[in-house]
């Protein structure tokens, strides 16, 4: 229920993060100026007798996030992929955020999966270990098959984790819409939507049935890729809140020094999680959206890992190809282009002037053009393109926000492992492959022969489908008609043959 009872949870956050000491570590580390300094501080200071007290044990952010719940523990995993935005020290706090979390017991998730699968777990498992990684939403069990003696990981929800994130969730709706009323300035990043999105996203995380299904399709599209492995999901073994699936050796992609020691080439490493996240994004339109450094390991042999396939992210062809532009324009620094990219495909108001645009945008690409990760400021950079698309008026696209997200972590995936990595040699051979089928003459062919194939699909159904416009466009023109002349009923007559025509093509282009 998004009402006023809200406030107090919105202000417990405040005061969570006084009374864990993590609201100066916070303030400290996004360099915040001194007004929102003592503003922040003001407000929660009075209320710190109301904040959760957290885990004494872990460091002031950690604890704060983990005692306020699932949802601002996902905002933490995604900080925790930021070194360059956040500090190094803190994104290595947050990093237990990931998979290392307080576990439930074993007993309670043996429970589960009694209760899922419909019998004894002794009839289903050999082996059922202790937790053995544990995050926001659930844990991680290695177990071995009774029939089989296959050795797999068991993924079980924690105990009332629906609760708990819609009660998040339901705070997050009544601040966006506090924002909505009283803050005009941010209605152009609508927050509401936003947040509709996000909950939209986490539902989808909470029936592990759909993650099964998402990691399906996912192992199809990637079947091919050269160093890239998926386990296998066990569907005869899942349900909507436990998964189990193949077991995945490995060393953790967040671990430099376990890497180093076992021989893998960090830089190359790199190269490759950027390049698959580029080529899954525009190949496929269908890409791994939580790729942080607890959802990924190196195989022996080289090959990248990714497990836990709860948030996946998809973009129309259309929308890949604008991004496609958009990437390959600052590639070549082509800025006009990008500005015109930009302004085609609705991103920016009609009433801008492109030239200025396309000046605001040289100003983001030459500083960062042709240079390694360790001299770029994310930081920075994020703050001046949020600058640029408060000036430009630019809104929200929530069918973009787990495009970028996921850019944003995978781009410090990459530079964790190699701090020298450039991003931009890095894209520029995907994103050219992808141009030269996608956009330009072979491009043309294909979109004339998907057309055709629409169109032989529904050219049987063309004749009835005039008839009906033509018959609703008489009906409607019958009183007009009568009273009009017979030469003048000749106009409407040839006018309702065109709309039923269009009325008809509309509705074979679109199914």
């Amino acid at each position: 229920m998004r009402g006023p009872h809200n406030i107090v949870r919105l202000i417990r956050t405040g005061a969570t993060f006084e009374r864990t000491g993590a609201m100066q570590v916070v303030l400290d580390a996004f360099e915040a100026p001194k007004p929102l300094r003592i503003l922040a501080r003001t407000l929660g200071w009075p209320f710190k007798w109301l904040g959760y007290k957290g885990d004494p044990s872990m460091p002031p952010a950690t604890r704060a996030l983990t005692a306020l719940g699932p949802a601002y523990i996902k905002f933490g995993q995604v900080l925790s992929t930021r070194p360059d935005v956040v500090g190094q020290d803190m994104a290595q706090q947050l990093r237990v955020l990931q998979d290392q979390l307080p576990p439930f017991s074993r007993d309670e998730a043996i429970a589960q999966v009694e209760r899922e699968l419909g019998q004894p777990v002794s009839q289903i498992y050999s082996e059922f270990s202790e937790p053995i990684a544990a995050a926001s939403i659930a844990q991680v069990h290695r177990a071995r098959l009774v029939d089989s003696g296959r050795e797999v990981a068991v993924k079980v929800l924690r105990p009332g984790i629906e609760r708990a994130f819609n009660k998040d969730v339901d705070a997050f709706y009544f601040a966006a819409r506090i924002a909505d009323l009283f803050a005009p300035g941010a209605r152009r990043l609508k927050p509401m939507d936003v947040i509709e999105h996000f909950d939209g996203v986490v539902q989808g995380e909470l029936d592990l049935r759909l993650e099964s299904a998402a990691a399906s399709e996912f192992a199809a599209n990637t079947k091919g890729d050269e160093g890239f492995q998926l386990p296998e999901i066990l569907w005869n073994y899942s349900a909507r809140r436990v998964m189990t699936l193949g077991w995945a050796d490995g060393l953790p992609i967040g671990d430099n020094a376990a890497l180093d020691a076992a021989g893998h080439d960090r830089a190359d490493l790199a190269r490759r999680v950027l390049s698959l996240f580029l080529r899954h994004a525009l190949r496929d339109g269908y890409f791994h959206a939580d790729m942080h450094q607890g959802n990924m390991k190196v195989a022996a042999n080289g090959d990248i890992i990714a497990y836990d396939f709860g948030i996946m992210g998809h973009i129309d062809e259309y929308t890949r190809r604008v991004y496609a532009e958009i990437l390959f324009g600052f590639i070549k620094r082509d800025y006009k282009r990008v500005a015109e990219v930009h302004f085609e495909a609705g991103y920016v108001p009609a009433d801008r002037d492109v030239d200025e645009f396309a000046r605001a945008l040289r100003a983001v690409g030459e500083p960062i053009f042709g240079m390694d990760a360790s001299h770029i400021s994310m930081g920075r950079l994020l703050n001046y393109l949020f600058e640029v698309t408060e000036r430009f008026g630019m809104e929200t696209r929530t069918e973009l926000i787990l495009l970028q997200r996921t850019m944003v972590v995978v781009e410090g995936v990459a530079r964790s492992l190699d701090p020298h990595i450039n991003i931009w040699e890095t894209a520029r051979p995907v994103v050219e492959d992808y141009i030269k089928k996608s956009i330009g003459p072979r491009a043309v062919v294909s979109d004339l022969l998907e057309t055709a194939k629409v169109m032989a699909r529904f050219g049987p159904r063309l004749p009835a489908l005039v008839e009906q416009a033509l018959i609703a466009q008489s009906h409607l023109s019958d009183e007009a008609a009568n009273r009009k002349s017979a030469r003048s009923w000749v106009v409407p007559g040839l006018c309702g043959l065109a709309v039923g025509l269009v009325v008809a093509f509309a509705a074979v282009a679109i199914g």
